[in-house]
């Protein structure tokens, strides 16, 4: 009985915190898509005055409802001495038609994710993002479900970028436990590597799981709810919350 009363509290917990995000007005609700701002947030360097090559990740909240638990993440490169930046990512709503829901496209790096600001998660330059870059496209040219797409619990946008992560170490990528997603393994595999290449993961399609990595520290999924603890730098991970604790330096050594 007591076990179960404390499955039951946990699973209280699980439901209860991501609506104190909500509270605490971290999510917009009700905004219109279409009047939503995608403008550049003033992050990324600006390529024209940015010779070396770059490599950064960003998170969002997702839109509307959906950012009371779960953000958006996406990709973004520029190659040494390009003016622009290509923006990688799945967009679910391509899924129709048979087209693929992987977009790589010329765009700014840091937009605004229809008025959610982005958090930049990696930040890389450098003779090293120069050496990663082919290995990013390769991997994204080698996602097993570009023509898929499931909300929850994957594969979605966050399985895609957890995904490269996976298939490029050197990016050493932690994503937050906010992003639903990142641990549906390829092919509905039940073991595999961290996102961040420090680690590993059991992981049943998403649904429940554990990962153990230097990054990441300990994480256990639930229903695709994510809690975990990360000694270094020390944080306590929640749902819809995310990280309380110290945020991890994005900036990765480019040489």
């Amino acid at each position: 009985m007591k076990r179960l009363k404390r499955l039951a509290l946990l699973v209280a917990l699980l439901l209860v915190l991501p609506l104190l995000v909500s509270a605490c007005s971290q999510v917009n609700f009700g905004r219109d898509w279409r009047s939503a701002s995608r403008a550049s947030a003033g992050i990324a360097p600006d390529p024209q005055t940015t010779p070396e090559a770059v490599i950064q990740v960003y998170s969002a909240r997702a839109f509307n409802w959906r950012g009371i638990l779960a953000v958006h993440t996406w990709l973004a490169t520029k190659q040494q001495g390009a003016d622009h930046y290509v923006v990688h990512q799945v967009v679910g709503w391509r899924r129709g038609g048979g087209r693929s829901v992987v977009v790589s496209a010329i765009d700014l790096p840091d937009r605004r994710w229809y008025d959610a600001e982005p958090q930049l998660l990696l930040d890389l330059r450098g003779p090293r993002a120069t050496m990663l870059i082919p290995e990013i496209e390769s991997a994204i040219a080698s996602y097993p479900h570009a023509h898929e797409y499931t909300l929850w619990p994957g594969p979605n946008s966050n399985t895609f970028v957890a995904y490269v992560g996976r298939a490029v170490p050197g990016l050493e990528l932690e994503l937050p436990v906010t992003a639903i997603g990142k641990d549906y393994l390829p092919d509905g595999d039940l073991a595999g590597r961290a996102p961040s290449g420090s680690g590993a993961q059991l992981s049943l399609f998403g649904l429940g799981g554990l990962l153990v990595g230097v990054r990441e520290g300990l994480e256990l999924n639930l229903l695709g709810l994510v809690v975990g603890f990360d000694a270094y730098p020390p944080a306590l991970k929640l749902p819809g919350i995310g990280r309380l604790g110290v945020t991890p330096d994005p900036v990765r050594d480019g040489t």
